[in-house]
């Protein structure tokens, strides 16, 4: 009794999986997207807005008798930057990570395109692999743009100088340096959960809107369940209540208690969202 062996498939000369959809090509197609340019102006413009604001209305907290980050915030170039941290790490800087991760995959179902991409034939994780790799390096652009162009405009406005805290004394220009390259990172950890919402809903749905709108919605969620007092320790488990735990970098010691916490928290819930991205797609009937 004769057995019949199935010959391999077969792969065209010089056809390597590694090689398809290169991170350079992704990263090109995306950074020519309207979205990518109209959130990279909305970081851009933000601190010249509230230097206006500034301007218009006065020393920040020159009536409320109280002393805070914000009301320090033309003290110098470097408290100009931490505030617009401040200002923004609550709901502005989420539109950004959300958009970038949400409409990543999604944007080339609503184009009918996906299937082309896979039929090329990229393999799906290396196309998830090189949309999420190019989304978290946009994320990251846009968070360290903001700071940046803060702290040029802040020194502008209000001069190059030490970190004045809110609780007292001063750090120097070298050390606020660095205590904002340490906020900036841990922002953006702390935005990971969203990142990985927006991601894997982009791979459950062909709605980009949906996807990105789904994930900044549960964020919002999130961060109104994080007020409810009586949920006591379980407020814990909510990334939410960690997004503001970098302001232990504005304090005369640096403090790094909370921030592991939250680190710890939102790198576990993004792995989870990340793989349940990656099989998900991975079994998807894909037919747009």
């Amino acid at each position: 009794m004769s057995s019949i062996v199935a010959d391999p498939p077969e792969v065209a000369s010089g056809y390597r999986a590694g090689r398809t959809l290169p991170l350079r090509v992704e990263l090109v197609r995306q950074l020519k997207r309207r979205r990518t340019l109209v959130m990279g102006a909305i970081m851009f413009v933000l601190p010249f807005v509230l230097l206006i604001a500034f301007q218009i209305g006065g020393e920040p907290g020159q009536d409320n008798g109280r002393v805070n980050l914000m009301d320090s915030a033309t003290a110098s170039g470097a408290n100009f930057a931490a505030v617009n941290l401040f200002a923004s790490a609550g709901f502005l800087l989420v539109i950004p990570v959300a958009l970038f991760f949400g409409d990543t995959v999604a944007a080339e179902a609503s184009w009918s395109s996906l299937r082309y991409l896979l039929a090329a034939p990229v393999p799906r994780a290396r196309l998830l692999w090189s949309k999420l790799v190019v989304a978290l390096g946009l994320s990251l652009a846009a968070l360290v743009l903001l700071p940046v162009v803060a702290l040029a405009v802040g020194t502008a406005a209000y001069g190059w100088g030490p970190l004045q805290l809110p609780t007292g004394g001063t750090l120097s220009a070298g050390t606020a340096a660095q205590r904002l390259v340490i906020i900036v990172a841990y922002v953006l950890v702390s935005q990971l959960v969203t990142a990985g919402l927006a991601f894997w809903l982009s791979t459950r749905t062909d709605a980009p809107l949906g996807a990105v709108g789904g994930a900044v919605f549960l964020t919002i969620i999130g961060s109104v369940l994080d007020e409810v007092t009586a949920l006591g320790g379980w407020r814990d488990f909510l990334p939410a209540h960690w997004q503001y735990a970098w302001l232990d970098a504005v304090q005369p010691q640096l403090q790094w208690t909370d921030m592991i916490q939250g680190t710890a928290l939102s790198v576990t819930y993004a792995l989870v969202l990340f793989a349940l991205a990656f099989r998900g797609f991975a079994r998807k009937d894909v037919v747009s």
